[in-house]
């Protein structure tokens, strides 16, 4: 796969369309991408010489950070994942090792590039799956016409028994301990797949059961089914390992909760463990994987963290000098939370106004209203803990709680949200310090 032909600026402007202000580290991101089509141009021998420029997005909570890192994976189609560093230190250190963090990108790129081929096949697969229920419904001798009267949906209310492939399997225990998951998930995927006969039969892997179905469902199942025997899987495993390998995204948040200060000790001997520990993932090592071993050189990794207490000189110099681009986010205004209810096209406003219209309830946010959210969500981030944009929801959670309680007996009725509906439902309660601290 190559990476898509975006320049910096229509990563950006893409970018925009999700997700507002923070330019610094949209450009950083679109940089990144950029290179890494550029080095798929170079030469084999100057290729693997070129190194991804890692990133830290260092800003408070709720501005961002994760789904710019989200938001870039998905506009280049590349697997991604997001790990917090905080939780390989839980109870010592104990439970996932840093390592997962590949395995479990790998797992992400295999579930994209299936899903992928699934689609392409997903014509044929139909046609095989309309032969079968043809088949069984006794009217595969005019197959064409058949097929007709199957895709009109004359066909959907008749039932039919098909053959399906057995569901239920063994179900092995996680096994907590550093490299112990990927012994359970193999034991998992062993079981499941095994054949006919002995340990497969016991298990239930491979069996298959008669079961009566509406001719609609059944299509979906059968469908799904023929979709996945169609596809190649070892040519899915290739492609799922060179797209982590060369265009997986690692996503590390609380990087911050793992600084260590000079001379400290106690939980800070374990943070600075893990430190150590990241530093040949992120450096580029290879990594044992249940679809085979995997580089970890070209991987992109951007790192978060609020760094209130702790300062990016507090990681390891080793660490640090694998992020050699960093980027401090701005804390969000009243005209940002603003923005944020009124320009992306998933907002927060067009949400709750789908939500209620599939009630037949016409919910209309007004400028003025939009506005007296953005100033009661940026005074009560001020008062309390400064949680950025993530306070918008609580907001207007509790702004339309009773709308949607009621929504069933306001069938019909058109509600605009203005600074006077804002005003009453939200004042009192944004006024009052502690009631704010759990309310909102």
């Amino acid at each position: 796969m190559q990476p898509k032909d975006l320049t910096p600026r229509e990563i950006v402007a893409e970018l925009d369309r999700h997700i507002v202000g923070q330019d610094a580290a949209k450009r950083a991101v679109a940089n990144a991408l950029r290179n890494r089509w550029r080095r798929q141009r170079l030469g084999a021998d100057l290729r693997d010489e070129v190194l991804p420029k890692n990133i830290i997005l260092i800003g408070p909570t709720g501005v961002g950070k994760t789904e710019i890192a989200r938001r870039l994976a998905r506009l280049a189609d590349a697997p991604f994942v997001k790990v917090e560093a905080s939780k390989f230190t839980e109870v010592g250190y104990v439970g996932r090792d840093v390592d997962s963090m590949i395995r479990d990108l790998v797992e992400a790129a295999v579930k994209l590039v299936k899903e992928e081929e699934l689609e392409k096949l997903r014509a044929r697969a139909r046609e095989a799956a309309e032969d079968r229920v043809l088949q069984a419904l006794g009217q595969a001798g005019d197959r064409e016409k058949g097929r007709a009267r199957l895709r009109a949906g004359t066909l959907d209310d008749e039932t039919v028994e098909v053959e399906v492939p057995e569901t239920s399997g063994p179900q092995i225990p996680m096994v907590a301990g550093p490299g112990m998951e990927e012994m359970t998930q193999g034991l998992q995927d062993m079981f499941r797949n095994m054949g006919q006969g002995g340990l497969g039969s016991i298990f239930g892997g491979g069996r298959r059961r008669r079961r009566r179905l509406p001719v609609k469902e059944a299509l979906e199942l059968l469908s799904e089914e023929e979709a996945s025997r169609m596809v190649d899987m070892d040519r899915v495993v290739r492609e799922a390992l060179d797209r982590a390998q060369n265009h997986g995204i690692v996503f590390i948040d609380e990087i911050d909760k793992i600084a260590t200060r000079e001379g400290a000790a106690g939980p800070d001997v374990s943070r600075g463990g893990v430190q150590r520990d990241l530093l040949p993932v992120v450096e580029g090592s290879h990594v044992t994987t249940k679809y085979g071993p995997v580089r970890t050189d070209h991987v992109l990794f951007v790192a978060a963290g609020a760094f209130h207490v702790a300062k990016v000189s507090d990681l390891i110099p080793e660490l640090q000098g694998r992020f050699p681009v960093r980027v401090e986010l701005e804390p969000l205004t009243r005209a940002d939370l603003a923005r944020i209810l009124r320009e992306p096209r998933g907002s927060l406003t067009r949400q709750y106004a789908a939500l209620l219209a599939t009630e037949g309830v016409e919910v209309v946010f007004q400028e003025d209203g939009i506005e007296e959210i953005a100033r009661i969500a940026e005074e009560v981030n001020e008062r309390t803990e400064n949680i950025g944009a993530r306070r918008l929801h609580t907001v207007m959670e509790r702004l339309l709680d009773e709308v949607s309680y009621d929504a069933d007996r306001l069938r019909g009725a058109r509600i605009p949200v203005d600074a006077r509906y804002v005003r009453e439902r939200l004042e009192g309660v944004a006024r009052d310090e502690d009631l704010s601290r759990y309310i909102l």
